[in-house]
């Protein structure tokens, strides 16, 4: 508690005055911060705490107890196992360093990436993961996550890389593995390839489009896939819907945006009374556990889930202890994982 004398902060006017003015806030908003009080916006207060930081001045024992023990991990979703799998290796990190994570997760019509974010800086975290959130929508306002860089917030995000915002990203490389994806499938026989993928606004979804479309220039001389790319949701019922469309316009191999995907792109091919992968092939993407227990096993392209998590832990460790990584994003090597989803093409039957 800082003592008051007179209605003043004893001994402490002309260091509130600095604390005020770099924060942009008056010396009363500075002084309720510093004593616990209520009544100060979330933005306010990280305002306060950034100023202390950038003059030197050490934070009340209250308030450093607070924020340096938590650390905010967003995530979209629980439904598709990538997203648990993330949690799990950064929880795990962040205890190994002292921390605890506070876990959000979004649901359909529930709390917010926004909603999140403001309690997580009422809590005074000591930094956020973000995983696949707003920031990978290249549609979304970037506003956001300009204004926790510009309160000194450390902060990391995972896949979705927009270079407008000011922030380290960890990504896996999308290119890279749908090129390494349609590579396998040409070296099986397969020309006619589709692509069943996420909505065209997501950053990850571009990028994989973007390696679908190399490697079938690439190795399967293809340079228009306007019929052979189907945009629908991440989800089971998507992924049949795309396979459905891309078999009925001839395709005998499916590249999916996603494990969840590639479960309902089989499921598809079976309602059209095909077998996988006798009459169709299907590679799937992450590498989910259930992956290699499914019937077929997937063949599917490995996210570097650990690698990448440990990275982000890393990354936010050191900002907090005032060791900022760059600006930039850091890609990760994805590996294809081969099973018996995936098999040479059946040749033509001759029609006479």
């Amino acid at each position: 508690m800082v003592g008051r004398e007179d209605g003043k902060i004893t001994g402490m006017t002309m260091r509130l005055a600095d604390i005020a003015a770099q924060a942009g806030v008056s010396e009363a908003t500075v002084s309720r911060v510093l004593n616990g009080r209520p009544g100060v916006a979330a933005d306010t207060r990280q305002a306060v705490l950034t100023a202390l930081d950038v003059l030197g001045y050490e934070r009340p024992l209250k308030l450093r107890q607070n924020q340096t023990g938590l650390i905010g991990l967003i995530l979209p979703e629980l439904n598709n196992p990538i997203f648990p799998a993330f949690a799990q290796v950064i929880e795990s990190a962040l205890v190994l360093s002292g921390y605890t994570a506070v876990l959000c997760t979004q649901t359909p019509g529930g709390v917010t990436e926004d909603d999140y974010t403001t309690l997580l800086l009422e809590r005074g975290v000591a930094g956020i993961i973000f995983v696949n959130g707003l920031h990978a929508d290249s549609r979304s306002d970037r506003t956001r996550y300009v204004r926790l860089a510009e309160l000194g917030l450390p902060m990391v995000l995972i896949n979705g890389f927009r270079p407008d915002i000011p922030a380290h990203f960890i990504s896996n490389d999308d290119v890279a593995a749908l090129d390494m994806g349609v590579n396998h499938l040409v070296s099986l026989g397969h020309r006619r390839i589709g692509l069943a993928v996420g909505q065209e606004r997501f950053v990850p979804t571009i990028r994989k489009t973007q390696g679908f479309e190399r490697g079938m220039a690439a190795y399967a001389g293809v340079t228009d896939v306007s019929e052979l790319v189907v945009n629908t949701l991440y989800t089971v019922e998507g992924g049949q819907s795309a396979a459905q469309q891309l078999l009925e316009r001839g395709c005998t191999a499916i590249c999916c945006g996603s494990d969840i995907m590639a479960i309902g792109a089989i499921r598809g091919a079976r309602n059209l009374g095909l077998r996988v992968p006798e009459d169709v092939s299907v590679v799937g993407f992450d590498d989910t556990p259930m992956t290699a227990y499914l019937d077929p096993p997937l063949t599917t392209i490995r996210q570097p889930v650990r690698d990448m998590a440990l990275a982000a832990v890393a990354s936010l460790l050191d900002e907090i202890q005032g060791l900022p990584a760059p600006r930039a994003e850091l890609l990760h090597r994805p590996e294809l994982v081969v099973r018996r989803s995936t098999a040479p093409v059946r040749a033509a039957v001759p029609t006479s």
